[in-house]
């Protein structure tokens, strides 16, 4: 019996091992609806509340809602969203230009093809994220965190990412961005400086 005791334990002490392994290695996290196969359910065209930014009541760990937050097509330029929890949020063509979005949370986020230009991202985490094909023109990341977050044929030129928290796998991909140029207007900011990427 000792030694069948014994025997699981060991094998405990090698899962937890493996586990650590698998843990500290690090491996790229990648952006949620980066999949190629990754469908969108039809827009509720019929929903006229559907077009609002809210925060969500439940919390941003697992992007959960009681309901699918698409902010797909909506004209939502200027408006306020400082320390909204935008979990979960899929936003495709949508125009969130000039948008404040200081110290919101992104977790989950599906941010493709749409316009983010100006808009202010100080201090907001933004994680498991994809900004792949939208504009961010001049858009404002100091001090954010960007996790697992994808900028895939996004353009950033003016963009500021002063002291904003990008992992490894992220930033060498940010830095071979070709659009990872200019200064932004608002903090003078040089775009490429700003994310750590050597100059060309």
């Amino acid at each position: 019996a000792q030694k069948g005791k014994n025997e699981s334990w060991g094998k405990i002490a090698v899962a937890a091992v493996m586990s650590a392994v698998i843990l500290s290695s690090p491996m790229p996290s990648y952006a949620d609806g980066q999949t190629k196969e990754f469908k969108l359910p039809p827009i509720d065209f019929k929903d006229k509340s559907r077009c609002t930014l809210s925060s969500s009541a439940i919390g941003q760990a697992n992007a959960a809602r009681d309901k699918l937050y698409d902010l797909r097509e909506c004209k939502l330029s200027g408006e306020k969203a400082t320390g909204f929890d935008l979990s979960g949020v899929i936003m495709t063509k949508t125009d969130v230009s000039k948008v404040d979005f200081k110290e919101a949370y992104f977790s989950k986020g599906y941010l493709r093809d749409s316009n983010f230009d100006g808009a202010d991202f100080t201090n907001a985490i933004v994680d498991r994220a994809s900004f792949q094909g939208s504009s961010l023109r001049g858009a404002i990341f100091a001090n954010a965190v960007l996790t697992g977050t994808s900028f895939k044929d996004a353009d950033v030129e003016n963009a500021d990412f002063t002291e904003a928290y990008i992992g490894d796998f992220d930033i060498r991909n940010l830095c071979k961005n070709p659009t990872l140029k200019g200064e932004n207007s608002v903090t003078g900011a040089d775009t490429r400086l700003s994310a750590g990427c050597s100059v060309k």
